[in-house]
């Protein structure tokens, strides 16, 4: 699937029973919606009360203020939060741009409605669709973008905290992030399962794509059930690690950078209340988001951005592609040209390491022609 944007949003009433061993998939969800009703009334009560005032970090609500308090040493764990708006200058298409984005371009599957390709009920009984699909967008057909580069610059720094994605395209990972650096909100390609209770087994991403390649719908080696990616679908828990990162994470942040994601996807969207009061938060994004409800802002709630009302005092947004963005931010802290030089370098290793992969595939095609093409001998008769 794709180098993908995001997955679409996940429908809390769509859940199924996890196996066995996975009961703290419940558990951790369920301690996460009590949280967020314990953030609700904190925040009601410190608003109403005048309690718990925030100080303000950023000495301009501007990409410059940002560029300055990250350039100051006093920033050291960063979090990325990120959707599909990341990956689109690689050529992955998002969900929901008209026209362009992927549920306008599903006609020819023949779906009875487009989200009808991830959700899990419909892929058991009709997994065509996906895996057609999947071969269109599959990982290790883009390369990671000036975004992806930027984040992997901000951990060799040392100041990343963690990225959490929204996307399934495992560019991330392409790029130089590492597990420990990534939470994949809404999974990943990158392993796969059978999708049987009772079996489990898992592959890795090259036995998925030699089954998607060869047009085979893939099945369990053990028990022949289908095989699916580690992707989250409609009617499936996100993983459990989300729910316990979040918890450790984003009191620990003291700068929040969301790119590329119309922050309309729960529970993902819900992250960004999550940072302390003092905390700033940089959008770079094509349009704003993720600002606060009205009538929730009243009451002091939501957590939401504020960039332009009389109170707003952490929230900065740079309308701008994220690509166009990150060039601007790592211009302003003075890494512009070590950016360019990363992205240049990998682009360059990864188009010679396809080149070499496509020669080897031809070289094994060329061989097994060569070999059918030989007549066997004949038996001599006894």
């Amino acid at each position: 699937m794709s180098d993908a944007s995001e997955l679409p949003e996940r429908k809390e009433e769509e859940e199924v029973s996890p196996e066995p061993e996975e009961q703290s998939d419940d558990s951790s969800e369920e301690e996460a919606a009590g949280d967020t009703e314990m953030d609700f009334l904190r925040n009601l009560f410190s608003s109403t009360l005048g309690l718990g005032s925030a100080d303000k970090v950023l000495d301009d609500l501007t990409l410059d203020g940002v560029a300055r308090y990250i350039n100051s040493g006093k920033c050291k764990n960063i979090i990325c939060m990120v959707g599909a708006g990341i990956s689109t200058s690689a050529g992955i298409p998002d969900f929901r741009s008209p026209g362009t984005g992927l549920y306008a371009n599903l006609q020819k599957y023949n779906l009875p409605y487009p989200e009808a390709i991830f959700q899990i009920d419909y892929f058991k009984k009709h997994p065509e669709p996906f895996f057609a699909l999947a071969k269109e967008l599959y990982p290790g057909q883009f390369k990671p973008t000036i975004c992806h580069y930027f984040m992997k610059m901000l951990k060799d720094k040392g100041i990343l905290k963690r990225c959490y994605t929204q996307n399934i395209d495992t560019l991330e990972r392409v790029a130089g992030l590492e597990g420990e650096d990534l939470i994949e909100a809404h999974g990943t390609f990158y392993t796969s399962h059978c999708v049987s209770f009772c079996c489990r087994k898992e592959y890795n991403l090259d036995w998925m794509k030699e089954k998607i390649f060869s047009d085979d719908i893939p099945r369990c080696d053990k028990c022949s059930s289908l095989v699916k990616p580690d992707i989250v679908f409609f009617g499936e828990n996100l993983p459990v690690r989300f729910f316990t990162s979040m918890k450790m994470d984003f009191p620990r942040c003291d700068l929040l950078i969301v790119m590329g994601t119309s922050l309309q996807v729960q529970p993902f969207a819900s992250l960004v209340s999550r940072v302390s009061k003092s905390c700033p938060r940089l959008l770079i994004n094509m349009e704003r988001a993720g600002q606060a409800d009205p009538l929730l802002g009243l009451l002091g709630f939501g957590g939401g951005m504020d960039f332009d009302s009389d109170k707003a005092y952490r929230d900065v947004a740079q309308i701008s592609t994220c690509d166009d963005g990150c060039l601007a931010l790592a211009d302003l802290l003075g890494w512009k040209a070590e950016l360019e030089e990363l992205v240049k370098q990998e682009h360059t290793r990864i188009d010679g390491q396809d080149k070499k992969e496509r020669s080897c595939e031809k070289k094994e095609a060329a061989a097994k022609a060569s070999s059918a093409s030989v007549a066997p001998e004949p038996k001599e008769e006894e």
